[in-house]
């Protein structure tokens, strides 16, 4: 029982949406595919950081009555992984939006999205 706590299974559907989102990168031709499938690698990355500095039974990084300051090396969590992690948000959100302007601009130019239709990107 102690492998279906919260933490352990978040870490797995974290690898398992990782497989996933490579998978789509790997196997599709479609570019808003691509995009989508980097997507989820991105968000499995999250939910594994996340999942990583979770700590059972810890409370929140605020200092105040509940926790004092003497008692708080050994019931505050790591605030770090979550402040990472919504960096990473808002620097997935800026690349997807710029990957979709990409892929907008080469709609318009060559009336396709599939990988296969460019051959000025061929060596």
């Amino acid at each position: 029982m102690k492998y279906f706590s919260v933490e352990y299974i978040s870490i797995f559907a974290g690898f398992i949406l990782l497989l996933i989102g490579l998978w789509g990168i790997i196997s599709q031709k479609n570019i808003l595919k691509i995009i989508i499938s980097f997507s989820i690698i991105d968000t499995s990355i999250h939910l594994i950081l996340v999942s990583v500095g979770y700590i059972k039974n810890r409370t929140a990084p605020i200092i105040d009555g509940p926790v004092t300051r003497a008692d708080a090396a050994q019931q505050v969590t790591d605030p770090v992984p979550q402040a990472l992690v919504l960096t990473a948000i808002v620097i997935g959100v800026g690349i997807t939006a710029l990957m979709l302007s990409y892929a907008l601009k080469l709609y318009e130019k060559n009336k396709s999205l599939e990988i296969d239709k460019y051959k000025s990107l061929k060596w």
